[in-house]
């Protein structure tokens, strides 16, 4: 049986994975997969992050050069029985950095997040104008 390596989605991609770092700790959500596109007017990142609300994610950049996106959740379960009480307390985490491509604005940054999808938009530098006539 024979190992092939997993393709790496940011090979055709100005975006480069510096780093990942997958679940820590209890719970289950995923870190999900991350997507790279590019139009005419910025460079866009959608990952996967089902189960995750907004304010457990984190989107920052790094000397301008370094998009590091994060996640935690913290779940808490209590049990309560005739023998005795519970508490369950997990934490799940998750990180993973890109390389920013050349020729944007990482201080124009854009950032939503819908039905587990957080959608990361990054403006190019001077995009092309549409001319009318």
């Amino acid at each position: 049986m024979s190992m092939v390596p997993k393709a790496n989605p940011f090979e055709d991609s100005p975006f480069t994975a510096l780093s990942t770092s997958g679940l820590s700790g209890h719970g289950s959500f995923g870190s999900g997969q991350f997507k790279w596109e590019e139009t005419a007017e910025a460079h866009v990142l959608k990952g996967e992050v089902p189960g995750l609300r907004r304010e457990e994610m984190k989107v920052e950049i790094e000397n301008g050069t370094v998009l590091q996106v994060s996640g935690e959740r913290v779940v808490e379960t209590e049990e309560d029985s005739d023998a005795c009480h519970s508490l369950h307390r997990g934490i799940s985490k998750f990180k993973k950095c890109f390389t920013i491509p050349p020729h944007t604005q990482p201080d124009d940054m854009m950032a939503s997040m819908e039905n587990g999808v957080l959608t990361i938009t990054l403006p190019k530098l001077n995009p092309p104008i549409a001319i009318s006539n």
